[in-house]
């Protein structure tokens, strides 16, 4: 969000109300400045920049803030509300929870974490056997890491390497940040793991699907080029599922690569699935796009529904490599969050969100495709699959790329429609499964509204 800092100063802007969108205010709402500049006096500066507006309730795919204003929510907080704000199985499963009451049991066992793993394994499918819960997604990444180089010292590897992705990103704790190739973002580490390696990723604009291939074995060149032996030195791959400023899927030519090359050489192939993953994408799970499948694969956001629930979903042989006490956390698998664990995979299940997320997704892409050939200046393309995708712009006028997203976001959230602000030339949109048809196209056409607005056609 660096570069661009959204006006708090109340604005005049239209009015609107219809079925799915109210701003009876101005925007920001009277009061918003005053709340901020509370949290800026008693919190972090990293939690700043997000768009000025003071959230008092959500439900479905409507966000509330203190004055009423009513906006559609096209970030489902940063996808984690894949089922919907405030879902009533969740809240009913958790006031259970509470209601018993039994909030908190560290490693203690309980029936409902039971319940819960075997409901997730059955989701998950063969050849995947058992799953580690954790509460944030960087603690799940960490311990797919863990994995991995255990996985590799029980076989004899000669050197523990992770193979990740330029532009890929997998937390913020210290493994997860290795893991990711932005050099300012790890640059408070201190140094660089000699064995966590980066290869490029293959960008839709330089790599066809039936390049893919080729340009894996390219990549494999250029490790071989640092001094690796490709047999003995790489422990596994971590894949983003997609790269997730763009909605960007590799070629399915390429991720096919990997796994061929991975299974020959006895190195374990991960994808972190914290976006992809509980049918955002229009498949239970996102690597499901390229027709392979994975030794483990980490996963968050919205398993839980909007509580703290991550997790390790894995092959037995590879979950039960850390011996006992070795891998725990404390807040892991309480009672409250397997309890709205479960109740999001009933909710996927009864709704039958997966195949509904798909039918969604091509909407959604036929509004897109219609916007770019409306605006192809200034849009330089789309991307994404399901209820997942990215608006990329080109610079147009006087006006650079990112600023131009950056205006496009925040004319949207005066007329009652929240994106994903990207800080760079994307604009993310990702709405809770659950929104109706009628509200997904409202929300496209507020979009073209705000696009138009920003360049000066009104």
């Amino acid at each position: 969000m660096a570069g661009y800092m959204f006006s708090r100063e109340p604005k005049t802007v239209a009015l609107i109300e219809t079925k799915y969108r109210k701003i009876a205010t101005q925007i920001p709402a009277p009061g918003t400045k005053e709340i901020i500049a509370r949290l800026e006096k008693t919190e972090s500066k990293s939690m700043q920049g997000q768009f000025p507006i003071i959230w008092d309730k959500a439900e479905d795919f409507s966000v509330y803030d203190i004055a009423g204003n009513k906006w559609i929510d096209f970030t489902s907080t940063i996808f984690v509300a894949n089922i919907g704000h405030g879902n009533k199985r969740v809240s009913a499963a958790i006031k259970e929870v509470l209601d018993k009451p039994l909030v908190s049991t560290y490693a203690y066992m309980s029936e409902v974490r039971a319940k819960y793993l075997e409901k997730l394994i059955e989701f998950a499918g063969p050849p995947f056997g058992k799953a580690f819960l954790l509460s944030a997604g960087t603690e799940a990444t960490e311990a797919t890491l863990k994995l991995i180089r255990m996985h590799s010292q029980k076989i004899g590897k000669k050197r523990p390497g992770i193979v990740t992705l330029n532009g890929n990103w997998h937390g913020r704790t210290m493994g997860a940040q290795m893991m990711t190739s932005n050099p300012e973002q790890k640059a408070w580490i201190g140094y660089e793991d000699p064995n966590t390696h980066h290869i490029d990723f293959p960008y839709p604009w330089l790599v066809s699907e039936e390049q893919g291939e080729e340009f894996f074995n390219k990549q494999l060149e250029s490790l071989k080029l640092r001094g690796l032996n490709l047999e003995t030195d790489i422990a596994g791959f971590m894949l983003e599922t997609f790269q997730g400023w763009g909605a960007l899927f590799y070629p399915k030519s390429f991720v096919k690569a990997i796994r061929k090359f991975t299974e020959k050489n006895s190195i374990l192939l991960a994808f972190d699935e914290m976006q992809a993953g509980f049918a955002r994408t229009g498949k239970k799970f996102g690597f499901e796009h390229y027709e392979v499948s994975p030794d483990l694969f980490a996963c968050g956001k919205g398993m839980g529904g909007g509580v703290s629930l991550s997790g390790v979903i894995g092959k037995s042989e590879i979950m039960d490599l850390p011996e006992v006490g070795n891998m725990s956390s404390t807040h892991s698998a309480n009672p409250l969050v397997c309890a709205a664990g479960l109740a999001v995979l009933e909710e996927i299940e009864v709704k039958n969100i997966v195949a509904e997320t798909a039918r969604k997704g091509k909407i959604l892409k036929s509004s897109l495709k219609d916007l770019k050939n409306k605006f192809s200046e200034v849009i330089n393309n789309y991307y994404g699959e399901g209820l997942i995708a990215s608006v990329i712009f080109n610079d147009f006028n006087n006006i650079s790329k990112n600023e131009l997203a950056s205006q496009i976001s925040e004319k949207c959230m005066q007329k009652g429609l929240l994106v994903v602000h990207t800080g760079r030339e994307s604009i993310k949109l990702g709405p809770p499964l659950s929104i109706e048809d009628d509200a997904l196209l409202e929300a496209m056409s507020v979009f073209e509204e705000a696009l138009l607005e920003v360049i000066g056609h009104k």
